[in-house]
Parts: C-alpha cells; structure tokens; sequence
C-alpha cells in the first residue's frame, strides 16, 4: 500500500480551496501545470467558496437540473400504479423495489418493461431516460407535463411505429447523439463507428460552471498563487463573442465539426450553424422548427449592436433580468417606445408588451413555449405577399392579412425599412427576373445585413454567369466564415480546375469550418503536383473533414455523409458499409437508397442493388425515382422491355419527371421509333425549354424523322447559346 506524506496530504487540500495563498511565488507557470484532476474538471463545489453568489443563483437552475439521476426527489411524474394510453400505445407506470419502472404495449402489440434511470429536465416537462444495450440511452416519448400534472406524448396525434427512427427506441431519442452534449459537462461520446455502440462518459451529470467556463482546475491554482495579472485561466464571456462563444454551442441548432466540445472556442471552430433553410424556418426568416436561439439571434438588430445574451438573462438562474417592458427599456427610450403612439395599444395591456409584437413564440416538445430572438418589426404585407406569418395576425386571428397591412400603412407610412427577409423571400422564389438577381447578387456581398441571411442566399442560388461568379468570388473573402463556407460550397459543381484553385486558398484559412469546406471540394484530389506545403495543408483539411463526418456518424444522415465521401473517393465498399448502416438506423431515410443502389452496381453487385430499388419501392410506393433507376439498371443489363416499364411507370407518378422522358426518348431513339421518341422528348422539353442536352436530341429526332429544317434550325439555337 502506497503511503502519502503530509506535504502531499497538505498539498491536495490546498487545491480544493480557493483563498489566496500568502506565498505568491508558488505557481509561476499555471498555464504548463500537469493536471492533477480529469481533464481539470474539478466539480461545482469547487466554485462555491469564491462565487457564492453565482452558485446561489445556479443552484436549482434549469442548467442544475439538466439530467439527474432517478430517486423521490428528482422524478416529477406519477408513476402509483397509472395506466395512460396515448396514440395507440398503452403505458403503466410504477414503482417497486426503491426504482421507477414503466411497461409498454406498442402498436404491433410488443410488450416492454424499463427501468427508469435518469430524469431530464425540470419545466415545463420532464423527460426520462431508459438504459439500452451498446451503451445506448434512450429518452421515452411519453413525457411529464409539471405544469398540468399529467402524462402526455411529444409529437402528440403521430402514431410511430417501432421500426421509425422517430420512435423513441431509435435514434431520434437517443440521449448519446441528440442530448447528452449539452446535458451534462465535459461530455465524451465516444461513439464506435464500427460497432455502432457507445462509452458516454462525463465529468458532472449536469450543466454545471465548467460547462461554460471551462475546467476549473487552473483558475483555482491562479486565484491560490495570489497573482494579480489578467489571465484569470477561466473563461469569463465579458464580450459578446466570447459570450456567444460559451452559449451557442447548446443553443444552436448546428452540425458537429469537432469529436468533442471545449468550452470557450469559437462556435465555427466547432460548429456551422443552421442556415435559414425553409426546412426549419419560415421564408422570411421567422422560427418555425426548433432553433434553440442562435440562429434567429444571429439575425437581430440586438446582435449586430453587440447585446449578449447576459445583457437580457442572468446567465446563471437562467431567468430575465426583469419584467414586462423593463428588460426591453434597458436600451430603448420609454417615452419613444413604451408609448401607445409607437404600438397603438392601450398601455399596460398583454398588446402593448414588446415581446408579443417583436418576440412571437410557437410550442415546442408538446407544451414548451419558446419566443423568437431574431426581434423583427412585424410585417403583415410580407404575409399578404409570401403568406409568412406576423404578430398582428397571430392576436388579431379573426382579421386578415390584408387588414393588419392596411393598418400598419395608417400608422407607419408606406415605406418600410430595408430588412434582410426581403431578400431572403426573392431567393426563395423558384424563378428569378434580372433585377431580382441582380438585387440578391448585391445583397450577399452586402455587410450591413446578418451573415447568417446573406450565407442563406448565397445556398439559394445558382451560379452560371460571369457578374453573378464575380459576387461569389467577392464572398469568398468576406468577414464572415459561414458566408465564405456557403461561398465555396457553390464551387461543388463547377470545373475540377476552378474547384482546386479556389479550394487551394482557402485550405489555410483561420477558421476550421471554412478549411473543412475546402476540403469538400476536392475529395479524391491527391495534389501531386502541389508543393510540399499545400499537400500539407491538403493533408490537414482533409483530416479535419474527416473528423466532421465521423463526429456526426452516429446520426442516420452521418452515416448517409460519410457513405458518399467514400463514393467521391471511389471507395465503394466503405461508402456500401456505411450506407447500409445509416439505412439500419433510418430505413425511411430515402436519399440512402438511391446513393446504396449506385454504389453496388459500381461494384457489380447487380442483385443487391436491385433489391435495394424494391426495397425502396416497397416502403414508398408513391416514389418515381426508384423506377426511373430501376430502369436504368435493366437497361444497364439489357432487360429492355423492363427498363421501358419502369420509366413509363416513373413519369405516371411524377408527371414532371423530365429525366425519365428523356431517357425513354433515348431508348426509343435508338430502337428507331422515331415517333414515340418525338412525344416523349417533346413532354421533357415542355418541363425543361432550356435544357440544351434535351434540345440536342430532339434535333437528332427531327432528323430522322425528315423533318430537316427544323433539326438544322434547333441545332443553331444550341450552337449560338
């Protein structure tokens, strides 16, 4: 048995104290210290002795309460002997032998019983968390309301099979990959690509003072060393950025670049936000899927005036600061806008409350109410236009769009101010005019509007001609990493030259996210005749890309990512293993199929990849695309009378398959029934007018057909474009 001396002894508890010492000379190198603690993660008791208050505030906290573990005291839910059945799953929820238990009927009739071993949350739900094998854990659908004292479903009215990836069993709820990160501190994954199956560990169960300041082992050898100078050797967030920097990485609906977080690095060193994709927000920009805050603050005035997050909430009880109006009056002038001749509402009333016609809100998880922070001025003529959605409507529900414009003219005038959603309503609109374009082209390079917009503008174009390459070129070098990320991603489809310059560059840029988007576009390139230096920077990047896509590989679409990273570089059987994995995790994650299908006929796997296309067709019988590839497939194998089939049966159930047409039209072509090529290519041509690969052969047909004069004139028009 190894004995320790006093000193030792002495030396240890000198550690966990934080009074300064009297003896200053005795850490004089903090920042090269060997760590005696893991990590440095020292835990929250650490911190109470100096920042009582803080701790006092914290404690209680929606960040203290993150995740717990399952006693009396934590578990909020009834489970005496309650049977609830909901969407067509039965539940019983009890107790025996000191531990939480419920039992479940499923829709296929499976029966389950499960231990409940951690509780998620405080209010308004609580969550609760079941051990699975493979070191997974899983968070039941079934969720406490502690508001309403009753049992209720998320995604409520949606019966979800067991097989789904939203079930709760799968990986739509499970805690490693959607939860844990930013549930509890110092969080490891440790996911096992290959076994898919992991080691999660932490260092405090929940969201503690490390979460956001960073380990505290060396801020408490700085405060004991009696040393005066700035480097505090803890993460303070006093400035936006660094603010920012703390926060959003669990307040942002983004995608993992790192294998794990470290407090206090900058977010796109470890993250790329959401764009302001239609998928999860409204066209104008407005919350519609969860945001988690970040990416609808990124937009506000509030942040490009420097407000941070401390400015409006006490960071550590996580409350506001104040009440009604109060908070909003911090900054603006109350006699200017806490007034009825600025909101036109009678004072002191629910409508004269800033939040409700600048924060509106939607529910989220069943019964959470959260408020969009990107703080916009309503605006009912968007809504009238574009059919987005406004405050004046959302309280005034028995009155139309048209009305609340009207009335917003009556106060305000006509002229509204400039706003980046205006832009973003033209870039999604699916034809644009000259001067659209060319409003939008102006706009992306445009630094007094929100980078997050302009980036999304820049994902909602296309680029084919040379003013319109020239702003994209000129975005490649803005202040911002997310637009030059945007930017670059444009280049995926242009020229394998015109991708390596430009890649080239930027592979030595300050910002991972953006080295990491140089690296997307020359995936296979091998720079052998680059210099040793590039080849470096190659190196790097790609390393850093790889990272991404196995940092994110425990996600059905990770998986689906990496697959085709390895189709990109020709590895076929890798893209196969991780493709079937990810249709594993997610069989209706439809895109799987048809990159699956690819890779094993590649491989001359012909089999394979034709059960894949029946799989496929099995579980979405309403689908074109996988007869339009099954037919390619035939017609690969010289079942022809089958690949017809398919291709007439693709075009039946999507009448604007112009691909399909096309290829049918060539297949006719060739078997010389001229006729029957003429309508379909005539049917691709009316969907497509512009497309010169279509025209190409419509003139091959008209020549065979006699039809001379108009062959030789449809060959001039695609000469001359």
């Amino acid at each position: 048995m190894k004995v320790f001396s006093l000193t030792t002894l002495l030396f240890c508890l000198f550690l966990i104290s934080c009074e300064n010492s009297n003896d200053k000379n005795e850490y004089k190198e903090i920042e090269s210290l060997t760590s005696l603690q893991t990590e440095g993660y020292v835990g929250d008791e650490s911190c109470t002795t100096c920042h009582q208050e803080a701790f006092k505030d914290w404690k209680g906290s929606h960040h203290d309460k993150a995740m717990q573990l399952v006693d009396d005291t934590t578990v909020l839910g009834d489970f005496n002997d309650v049977k609830v059945s909901l969407d067509g799953v039965s539940y019983f929820f009890y107790k025996k032998e000191s531990g939480f238990f419920v039992k479940t009927i499923e829709l296929d009739g499976s029966e389950n019983e499960y231990k409940i071993t951690y509780v998620f949350g405080l209010t308004p739900l609580q969550q609760y968390i079941v051990d699975f094998k493979d070191g997974k854990k899983q968070v039941l659908r079934v969720t406490w309301d502690t508001l309403e004292k009753k049992w209720f479903h998320q995604y409520a009215g949606d019966e979800i099979i067991i097989t789904d990836w939203l079930h709760w069993s799968r990986g739509a709820q499970n805690w490693n990959t959607m939860c844990a990160e930013c549930h509890s501190t110092n969080l490891k994954k440790n996911y096992f690509v290959e076994k898919d199956s992991f080691h999660t560990t932490y260092s405090s169960i929940n969201v503690s003072c490390e979460s956001c300041h960073g380990p505290g082992e060396k801020h408490i050898n700085w405060a004991n060393s009696g040393q005066t100078d700035k480097n505090m050797q803890v993460i303070l967030g006093n400035d936006q950025q660094a603010q920012m920097n703390m926060c959003a990485p669990c307040h942002a609906r983004r995608v993992k670049l790192t294998k794990d977080l470290i407090p206090g690095l900058n977010f796109e060193d470890q993250y790329m936000v959401q764009n302001i994709s239609s998928q999860f927000y409204h066209l104008d920009g407005q919350i519609l899927e969860e945001d988690y805050v970040y990416g609808s603050f990124l937009q506000s005035k509030m942040h490009a005036q420097g407000i941070k997050c401390g400015d409006c909430h006490n960071v550590h009880s996580n409350k506001l600061k104040m009440t009604g109006n109060q908070l909003c009056l911090q900054c603006h002038v109350p006699d200017t806008y806490d007034a009825p001749q600025h909101h036109f509402h009678e004072a002191n009333t629910e409508a004269s409350r800033c939040i409700n016609c600048h924060m509106t809100g939607r529910y989220y998880m069943g019964n959470d109410f959260r408020r969009d922070h990107s703080f916009r001025i309503p605006r009912p003529d968007q809504s009238v236009e574009y059919g987005t959605p406004n405050a004046c409507s959302e309280c005034h529900n028995d009155k139309s769009e048209e009305w609340a414009a009207e009335w917003v003219v009556n106060w305000y005038g006509k002229e509204r101010r400039p706003h980046f959603s205006d832009y973003l309503l033209i870039s999604n609109q699916p034809e644009l005019n000259p001067r659209e374009r060319q409003k939008l082209d102006t706009f992306i390079n445009d630094l007094n509007y929100p980078a997050i917009a302009r980036s999304t503008v820049i994902n909602n174009l296309s680029y084919t001609n040379e003013e319109q390459l020239k702003s994209l070129l000129t975005a490649l070098n803005d202040s911002s990493a997310v637009v030059r990320y945007n930017a670059l991603m444009q280049f995926r489809t242009m020229s394998p030259q015109d991708r390596i310059a430009v890649a080239q560059k930027h592979m030595v840029d300050s910002i991972r996210l953006v080295r990491i988007g140089s690296a997307q576009l020359v995936i296979g390139f091998e720079g052998d005749d680059w210099t040793e230096s590039e080849k470096l920077s190659l190196f790097k990047a790609r390393e850093e890309l790889e990272e991404m896509l196995y940092s994110n590989a425990d996600f059905s679409t990770g998986r689906l990512q990496l697959g085709d990273y390895f189709m990109q570089a020709n590895d076929y059987r890798s893209a196969i293993k991780h493709y079937e994995m990810a249709l594993k995790m997610d069989s209706l994650l439809y895109p799987v199929y048809t990159n699956l299908a690819t890779a094993y006929s590649i491989n001359q796997q012909m089999d394979k990849a034709l059960e894949t296309l029946n799989t496929w067709m099995d579980k979405q019988p309403d689908a074109g695309r996988p007869y339009y590839l099954r037919a390619l497939l035939h017609f690969e194998l010289g079942n022809n009378e089958i690949g017809e089939q398919d291709l007439k049966m693709a075009i039946d159930l999507d009448p604007q398959d112009s691909r399909s047409m096309y290829n049918l039209a060539t297949y006719y072509y060739q078997i010389k029934e001229y006729q029957r090529a003429e309508i379909q290519v005539k049917k691709a041509l009316g969907i497509e007018p512009g497309n010169q690969e279509i025209k190409y052969l419509y003139a091959l047909i008209l020549k065979e057909l006699g039809k001379i004069q108009e062959a030789n004139q449809l060959m001039k028009e695609i000469q001359a474009s």
